[in-house]
């Protein structure tokens, strides 16, 4: 409207240098036109290495499905880092991410959070959410990959009479189980949740306490000896996997073996690193990053982001797996290679992901 934009002009007059919403966000520190933002509510320590972190997000956000990641800024140094995070809330809850202290940025979030920090935000993504219609469900997880799971099974068992879920969540001991008792304490709860904990370290306060397995040891995936041991209609479910690569690697290829006749289309995977083709590493090269005045020798396997990073440049990133597109950069010169697939490819000014490229030969970015 005329008058609104008329009083805007009259406030950055009085206000100059600074910008009318700079004073806003003395009061209202989630006031922003130009980026969505977080105030932190609540912080949580999971695990020695683990933190939940809840936040209340300001006006744009969109409400998460179960399952979905959001990416997260956060300012470090006085730079503004970005990373991927599932979300551990239920859904219709405001929303959280469970943290690691595993990386630079996680570290730092994991370790120094504080109640009445603010995040920078991103909207929710994500395929990986809950089945439209009510079926049983088979949630194999480990480590961290329960983050995401762990949203659903909040969501979906105390809401549902029907609900039949069976988790089975491998972890090195109880005491690194990601909400450990929480998990207990729901499926004593709620009937329609069973939890199966597959330790494969020994020792611990609590160890061996609430351990399908007897002798600690890693869940064996190449067969279907060990599911069917605690699953024994793992075939007859909507299966979701979360973990390592090499764990959720197995997964799918013991469902494509083994499983019904729907196979690797029953499974539904979330992976939290681009699955990159093996072999596609070529020659690599000198990376130079023109405007940061900057150059590093890097081997063909490693991305284009890592490489910045690990001689100080200031690199935009978001998922770190070849998804979200944050991490764009344009191209000076030379050729760059696709981790997941081999392809060389690359022409001037071509907006180069990062992330899941490496250098085939020398490379120029306008960075």
């Amino acid at each position: 409207m005329p008058q609104i934009r008329a009083l805007r002009r009259v406030a950055s007059l009085l206000t100059t240098p600074l910008a009318p919403e700079d004073f806003i966000r003395l009061v209202n520190p989630l006031a922003s036109t130009r980026q969505l933002r977080g105030i932190v509510t609540k912080v949580t320590r999971e695990t020695a290495d683990s933190t939940t972190i809840a936040f209340r997000p300001g006006k744009g956000w969109n409400a998460h499905a179960a399952g979905q990641w959001a990416r997260i800024g956060v300012e470090i140094n006085g730079v503004r880092q970005w990373r991927s995070y599932s979300l551990s809330a239920a859904a219709g809850h405001d929303p959280a991410i469970t943290v690691t202290a595993i990386g630079f940025v996680s570290t730092a979030l994991a370790r120094d959070t504080k109640v009445g920090d603010v995040l920078f935000l991103d909207t929710p993504q994500g395929d990986f959410v809950l089945p439209v219609h009510p079926r049983p469900l088979l949630m194999l997880t480990a480590g961290s990959g329960l983050t995401p799971v762990m949203s659903m099974i909040r969501t979906l068992v105390p809401r549902r009479q029907d609900a039949d879920v069976v988790l089975i969540h491998s972890a090195r001991s109880p005491e690194e189980a990601l909400f450990h008792d929480e998990l207990l304490e729901l499926a004593d709860q709620f009937p329609g949740l069973t939890v199966r904990h597959w330790y494969t370290r020994a020792g611990g306060a609590k160890a061996g306490t609430d351990a399908f397995n007897r002798e600690p040891r890693r869940l064996n995936l190449t067969d279907t000896t060990d599911l069917e041991s605690m699953c024994p209609d793992w075939r007859d479910r909507a299966a979701y996997a979360c973990g390592p690569a090499e764990f959720l690697d197995a997964a799918s290829e013991l469902w494509e073996r083994d499983g019904d006749d729907a196979g690797h289309a029953n499974l539904t995977i979330e992976r939290f690193a681009a699955v990159l083709l093996p072999g596609t590493g070529g020659e690599g090269g000198i990376v130079t990053f023109e405007k940061s005045d900057k150059e590093v020798e890097v081997d063909g396997d490693v991305p284009l982001l890592d490489a910045g990073e690990d001689c100080g440049v200031v690199m935009p990133s978001g998922c770190r797996m070849g998804i979200c597109r944050s991490c764009l950069i344009p191209l000076v010169a030379g050729k760059v290679r696709d981790l997941r697939t081999g392809e060389v490819h690359g022409e001037e000014g071509e907006l180069i992901q990062t992330c899941v490229n490496a250098a085939a030969g020398p490379v120029h970015l306008d960075i």
